[in-house]
């Protein structure tokens, strides 16, 4: 019996792993543009960022999932599917989504706190306004943000279990099945040691990134 949890287990924290990585791949670039339409001096997109940002973020993340995923089926355009790769699609837009309009405002509020004469000085200097941001401005938003961005990360690990309400097999669904199908619940509660021990790596890592930073005081 504790070959076939720990084997159940895995597949679904591969699952969680996959959805980890591919909202990260999505949502760091995402949040970027996003984040330059927040600061934007065209007050319309500036208002409909802010609104969408404002909206995504105040709103739980399982009730985003269940409006991405029924939300067109309801509507008639099912453009999911019904078979487990649309559950998954749909779980990722919706993730990808959240989690770009939450580090949209950890780029904007780093971007936002470099000195404006630094950029005054670069352009005495003739650099031109992407020099200045790629030499300049990100390597000091990049060491600004990572505690924040650890932060975020870490509970994005966490959330991941939130993709059972569509009905995604993540690590948590794998575990909570045996209460149903062998009437045990130690599994479940096993599930914790996977998150436990991958929040500790990220710690770790985000720990070590952080001093590999320290060479650069702001």
């Amino acid at each position: 019996m504790f070959q076939t949890v720990i084997m159940s287990l895995n597949e679904g924290f591969f699952k969680s792993l996959e959805i980890f990585l591919l909202t990260l791949l999505g949502a760091i670039p995402l949040g970027l543009i996003i984040s330059f339409g927040s600061m934007s001096s065209f007050k319309p997109l500036k208002g409909v960022v802010k609104t969408l940002v404002w909206i995504i973020r105040g709103s739980p993340l399982m009730l985003q999932l269940l409006l991405v995923y029924y939300g067109p089926g309801m509507l008639g355009c099912n453009i999911w599917g019904t078979g487990s790769s649309g559950r998954f699609a749909a779980a990722m837009a919706a993730f990808i989504l959240n989690y770009a309009c939450y580090f949209s405002e950890i780029f904007r509020g780093g971007i936002e706190s470099i000195p404006k004469g630094q950029k005054e000085a670069g352009q005495v200097l003739g650099m031109t306004g992407s020099q200045i941001f790629f030499k300049v401005t990100l390597l000091q938003v990049i060491k600004r943000i990572v505690p924040p961005m650890g932060n975020e990360i870490i509970t994005l690990v966490k959330d991941t279990s939130l993709v059972r309400v569509i009905a995604v097999y993540e690590v948590m669904w794998n575990g909570q099945a045996f209460i149903k199908s062998s009437g045990i619940i130690w599994p479940l509660f096993f599930t914790g040691v996977y998150y436990l021990a991958f929040n500790g790596l990220l710690t770790i890592l985000f720990g070590w990134l952080e001093k590999k930073l320290d060479y650069f005081k702001v």
